[in-house]
């Protein structure tokens, strides 16, 4: 992976060179080679097996602030030669835009960290497939009320990623992701119910086996049998762990230059301002050892740092691009393409100290729907998961709606676990909120 690494970057320069010699003023350029193989099965048979082995460049070039992109999926020089050519035919028929053009050459990831990333393994479809077939075994052989599969999936990919600009940058890093889930169905009383476990990393090893996938899948199943729905009410709701990172991808959103600078943010001018409780601190740490969300540059080349990006519940930072971080005359926050390994500080409840603090209300496991609003903060969306009474859960409910707005919901955050969600680009423990409406029956 080395010698494509160095092959991707040579390509890149020879590109930002060809537009350099066309007549570009700047230009920029991102290449990236994907090598994978995806499994699944279903009822213990393989179902699908998929090799993966593609990738593709794009350039953006810019004459004087008329700007042009244009990508291509063959990497032959003809094709480069011409994706380059219309770049630049497109640049010279768009209009002036102030805004546009490279980030800040100061700015940019001339040396960065090794942030061991990439931990490649052989890409064996046979072993994939012992493993998905083996989770299924496991959480069919759970319990007889297990009585269908969805599926289970084994993804591996090796990927190379190299960005260049015409400030003398060209940087890139090799990756491997490594991800494994299982689906499955559950029937009593003629009712079903369906659920599922997954796991994924930087590294092979770090997957919880498949036999731990399927009991897990069919546990989260057997839970739900027997959902009913509650009566219209107002009460305080604990998120999941495993959906509680979803509230803060609507924080981030918010607070990101695109929507900001298009008046579209129910957290327009809040900058300095309290979004959050006095106790809660947001910090970001895109450097982390084998972080899913770990990135040493964004995909503007802007070199990666650590942020407290809100303290004490006040808001410090603004999550900008150049092109918004000029639209609201500031400047880049390193955030092209999205946010790197946020940690969500907890309150150091265990979840049955969650559980008690919640008291008697709803715990949250699954959310459904698109209704929530950025521009208004309004959140309406359909629910399934658990009511609580009195610090002990009762039943599972199913067929809800939970209300209310973000805003609000936001700054009447109570508490939030000590046990946290680390899949993804958000790492946060359970989150309870002070009120909410739920509608039901």
């Amino acid at each position: 992976m080395q010698q494509q690494l160095a092959e991707i970057q040579s390509i890149v320069e020879d590109v930002l060179k060809l537009a350099k010699d066309k007549g570009a003023t700047q230009a920029e350029a991102s290449m990236s080679k994907v090598e994978g193989i995806a499994v699944s099965s279903r009822l213990k048979e393989v179902e699908t097996v998929e090799f993966t082995n593609d990738g593709g460049l794009g350039i953006t070039v810019y004459h004087g602030k008329k700007k042009g992109s244009a990508s291509t999926a063959d990497l032959s020089p003809q094709a480069l030669k011409l994706t380059v050519e219309k770049a630049i035919e497109i640049a010279k028929h768009t209009g002036d835009d102030d805004c546009s053009g490279l980030a800040d050459k100061e700015l940019m990831a001339y040396d960065f960290p090794d942030l061991d990333l990439f931990h490649p393994i052989e890409l064996d479809t046979e072993s994939a497939i012992r493993q998905v077939i083996a989770a299924e075994t496991s959480a069919l052989n759970v319990d007889p009320r297990i009585t269908n599969s969805d599926g289970a999936s084994y993804n591996a990919n090796l990927g190379t990623k190299v960005y260049g600009n015409s400030h003398g940058l060209v940087a890139g890093y090799n990756s491997s992701r490594y991800s494994m889930s299982c689906v499955v169905i559950g029937e009593q009383d003629g009712e079903m119910q369906r659920d599922y476990s997954y796991s994924v990393g930087r590294e092979v090893g770090m997957l919880s086996s498949p036999e731990q996938l399927g009991i897990e899948a069919a546990q989260f199943t057997l839970g739900r049998l027997g959902a009913r729905t509650v009566k219209t009410c107002k009460v305080p709701v604990l998120f999941d762990r495993e959906i509680a990172a979803g509230l803060f991808g609507h924080f981030i959103s918010a607070i990101s230059g695109g929507n900001l600078y298009r008046k579209s943010s129910f957290l327009l001018d809040q900058l300095g301002q309290q979004v959050l409780p006095s106790w809660l601190n947001i910090t970001e740490r895109p450097h982390i050892l084998k972080g899913l969300a770990s990135s040493p540059f964004d995909h503007e080349g802007v070199k990666t740092q650590d942020m407290d990006v809100v303290t004490n519940g006040l808001l410090n930072h603004y999550l900008l691009t150049s092109y918004s971080a000029r639209k609201l005359k500031m400047q880049t926050t390193g955030h092209a393409g999205g946010i790197h390994n946020w940690f969500i500080q907890h309150t150091g409840d265990s979840d049955k100290e969650m559980l008690a603090k919640l008291g008697t209300g709803l715990l949250v496991t699954e959310l459904m729907g698109q209704g929530v609003n950025i521009v208004t903060g309004d959140y309406s969306r359909g629910a399934a998961g658990f009511w609580v009474e009195n610090g002990v859960i009762q039943y599972p409910v199913h067929e809800i709606t939970i209300a209310g707005n973000l805003s609000d919901m936001l700054k009447n955050i109570v508490a939030i676990g000590a046990v946290q969600e680390t899949r993804g680009s958000v790492q946060t423990g359970s989150i309870l909120i002070e009120q909410m409406q739920v509608a039901g029956e």
